[in-house]
């Protein structure tokens, strides 16, 4: 896991994940904008968010310079992008930042649609633009970042292979010396500057949230992959308007119509307890690990949630090793999973990856989320929720 991004994550929305109110999250997001360097330690796993009373402060770049236009007839080749939809998202968003420095197009890189990393033949390679738009993504990002295609390639100068350091000697200031001596002089002639090595997560990083949240916001999921989110957003929609509808006799139709819901990223499945218990090990922070238990009883002590409220539960189900999470939620809590929900076939359909983008819109189209400070999926709905919140105008 990168830790440098991780950090910057949770420094800026672990305060939503604590088990606090709402009306408390302003004044956290400024208290955590000054004591940035202790965040990390201060607070609990799990906490809720919801969609209507944030305000995020960005901090300017530092690094990076302002260019009228990414060149088109200059190139960055990275290495395939692996490991799961969201730190694939953010390795995305680190080529893209590099290639801007370097004032070049990045070329279109693979995704992988399998959580797998170490066995080269389960990464099963996607296209980029089979999960993204290209075109949107160029259009929304223009000026800023730009993709390129591999079918965009001359033949002039060439390629020059950039290969980037590692160990404890290979620090981020000279990580960031290579990358502006790549900027200019001899190297810059080439056409091409393919970087080897090490994918694109575990690079050094030079650039602050507010570059990778603008990527972010460019990404714009294929209208195939959109629909099915579509598909189960409506089920869970529907199950609601119907538990309302028995329970509120007296209750006009426009009031039952919108039936909102509570998504929670369920991280109890067997990969995660061994990750974070080594994550708890190595950065000697207790409360990473949140038991079903601990996680009902927060989600049960939210202020403000509706008397009978849909709970969806976003948890890979073939790595769950408890078969009762559906058992034990508070009056009024009704929880539902795939299986439950019958949108498992969606699912099961598509590889890991875009199963994991499906998930990501239902939660990030909830009403209220609950997520882990210390998951990259929780932190960059959290983040895109407040962007999205901030375009809205929305402040308090």
């Amino acid at each position: 896991m990168d830790l440098s991004f991780t950090r910057k994550l949770s420094r800026l929305f672990g305060c939503f994940f604590t088990p606090l109110t709402c009306k408390c999250c302003l004044a956290l997001v400024t208290i955590a904008l000054f004591f940035r360097a202790i965040f990390l330690h201060s607070f609990s796993g799990y906490g809720v968010i919801k969609s209507n009373n944030l305000r995020l402060i960005l901090s300017p770049s530092v690094h990076l310079e302002s260019h009228e236009g990414i060149r088109g007839d200059k190139f960055l080749e990275v290495p395939q992008i692996v490991w799961g939809l969201n730190n694939q998202k953010i390795a995305f968003a680190r080529a893209c930042l590099t290639a801007r420095m370097l004032n070049r197009t990045l070329l279109m890189p693979s995704l992988s649609g399998s959580l797998f990393y170490k066995e080269i033949d389960l990464l099963h390679p996607i296209s980029f633009d089979q999960v993204f738009q290209y075109e949107r993504f160029n259009s929304l990002c223009n000026r800023f970042v730009r993709l390129g295609r591999y079918s965009d390639l001359g033949n002039q100068t060439g390629k020059y292979d950039l290969r980037k350091g590692s160990g404890r000697k290979w620090t981020v200031e000279r990580d960031l010396e290579q990358l502006k001596q790549s900027s200019r002089g001899p190297i810059d002639k080439y056409q091409v500057i393919s970087i080897a090595g090490k994918n694109p997560f575990l690079w050094h990083d030079h650039w602050p949230i507010k570059d990778y949240a603008r990527v972010f916001e460019c990404l714009v999921l294929v209208d195939e992959i959109a629909k099915e989110a579509d598909k189960v957003v409506s089920k869970i929609r529907r199950i609601g308007r119907k538990l309302r509808s028995k329970t509120n006799f007296g209750a006009e139709g426009s009031s039952l119509s919108h039936a909102p819901y509570v998504a929670i990223y369920m991280r109890v499945e067997i990969d995660w307890m061994i990750h974070c218990k080594k994550l708890k090990q190595r950065s000697r922070i207790s409360q990473i690990c949140s038991s079903k238990q601990e996680i009902m009883k927060r989600v049960g002590n939210i202020v403000g949630l509706e008397s009978t409220a849909i709970v969806y539960l976003a948890v890979a189900d073939s790595l769950l090793n408890d078969s009762s999470i559906l058992d034990g939620w508070k009056g009024g809590l009704v929880p539902f999973e795939k299986k439950k929900l019958v949108v498992d076939g969606i699912y099961k359909k598509h590889p890991y990856l875009i199963q994991s983008a499906i998930d990501y819109e239902v939660c990030s189209r909830a009403d209220t989320f609950v997520g882990n400070s210390f998951s990259t999926f929780s932190s960059l709905i959290v983040l895109e929720r407040t962007q999205r919140v901030i375009r809205m105008g929305i402040t308090s």
